[in-house]
């Protein structure tokens, strides 16, 4: 395993696209030629573009975010085209490999090492259906998509070892005791938003890399909002789907796959989408694509030409800005909540995921929907996620319902 497989990967991306960028069909696409803006955008400038905030306190993101007026606008405009069979269907199927050009370029990657597909589960599965013999290592509580690929192959080559919760979460040195000589993958989330934990990545990268075993991260619930240094983590495989905190609509996401990991892979579900471009549509064998490309799925083409714009917005956002701003709002609620008598559910890294301990989930639940605020309170808990668009009035509103829930029943 070479420790500086990322960093090399980061150095090559020169041309974008290069040889996995999507054919056009014929004339320009204007989803595969637009430009991603460059003018920034401020807290108060992106928070404007979310028509549900004028009427409603948003700090449900970890469930799923608020249409931002730009991605409504894109969806909008191809339904109308749709409806007015004014569109070539040919522009709309490139819009998936914009969007990997798009997305490769905010980690700094090259395109060639970025595999579209409809969700994480596809993605995980992909890689799972490559390993190597060995134990794979996954927290018990960890969200199913990045779950149930690994419980699912065959006991015969493959030991999972589910490392159960302590303190109410998975704790970074438990995933590294259970991480030995016969691992071969070792699967997490970036954050969970069960807990609100930010996992240790370079801790878990120092413990695969002790004995060579893959880092598979699903950073679904953190990129948009954390900033990673994927310089010093390098994952062996990435996956992120964009639904959630980059206001992406749901059925676009990806796999990074490091460059010395890409001739494993295969792809899940071979379709005229794994040759290269041009593709051939009918007849004949699988002539893989090079690169990472020859896993992409056949897109939704509505889902990838909203996540283009999606991609566009946050990437006017400044990323340590928007970092320090969710981590600081998380951090105020926190703060306040205990002197509620409200505990975090379980101690780690700063997240902009706050989930605390209740015995009055019901009621909380009542309240909040009664004062228009968007969170989750479920069983023994309640969970608010901050995004760039929120404030501390949001803070605020949240913290005086619960306060008004526990006090008045």
């Amino acid at each position: 395993m070479s420790p500086d497989a990322l960093s090399v990967l980061a150095s090559a991306s020169g041309s974008g696209g290069g040889e996995c960028a999507p054919a056009s069909g014929g004339g320009d696409s204007s989803w595969a030629s637009a430009g991603t803006p460059t003018t920034p955008l401020d807290a108060q400038a992106f928070r404007a573009l979310f028509p549900a905030l004028r009427h409603t306190v948003w700090l449900d993101t970890p469930g799923a975010p608020p249409a931002a007026e730009p991605v409504h606008r894109a969806l909008d405009d191809v339904l109308t085209e749709w409806r007015e069979g004014r569109f070539e269907w040919l522009d709309w199927d490139a819009a998936a490999g914009t969007a990997r050009t798009l997305f490769a370029d905010r980690l700094g990657i090259p395109a060639a090492t970025v595999a579209t597909m409809a969700s994480v589960a596809e993605a995980a599965a992909t890689v799972a259906a490559t390993l190597p013999a060995g134990r794979v290592v996954v927290p018990a509580c960890e969200f199913r998509s990045n779950l149930l690929p690994w419980t699912a192959l065959d006991p015969a080559r493959h030991e999972v070892v589910l490392v159960p919760a302590r303190d109410g979460a998975v704790r970074t040195e438990d995933l590294v005791a259970a991480v030995d000589e016969r691992t071969v993958l070792l699967a997490v989330s970036e954050v969970l938003s069960r807990d609100g934990v930010r996992a240790d990545l370079p801790a878990l990268r120092a413990a695969t890399d002790r004995c060579g075993a893959r880092l598979f991260v699903d950073a679904t619930q953190s990129m948009g909002v954390l900033h990673p240094d994927l310089n010093r983590v390098r994952p062996d495989y990435l996956a992120v789907h964009g639904y959630k905190w980059l206001l992406c609509p749901r059925g676009a996401a990806w796999l990074a796959v490091r460059p010395d990991r890409l001739d494993e892979l295969a792809p899940l579900m071979p379709s005229w989408k794994s040759s290269p471009a041009p593709h051939a549509y009918f007849g004949g064998g699988l002539d893989p694509a090079p690169g990472a490309a020859r896993c992409d799925t056949s897109p939704a083409w509505f889902s990838w030409i909203g996540a283009n714009a999606a991609l566009r917005l946050v990437g006017r956002l400044d990323p340590a800005e928007v970092e320090r701003h969710c981590l600081s709002l998380a951090d105020e609620f926190l703060s306040e909540a205990r002197t509620l008598g409200l505990r975090r559910v379980a101690n780690g890294g700063p997240s902009h995921i706050a989930v605390v301990r209740t015995d009055h989930a019901e009621r909380l639940a009542r309240r909040l929907a009664a004062r228009r605020i968007r969170a989750t309170a479920l069983a023994d808990r309640l969970r608010v996620g901050f995004h760039y668009f929120n404030d501390s009035l949001d803070v605020h509103t949240v913290l005086s319902a619960v306060h008004e829930a526990l006090a008045h029943g």
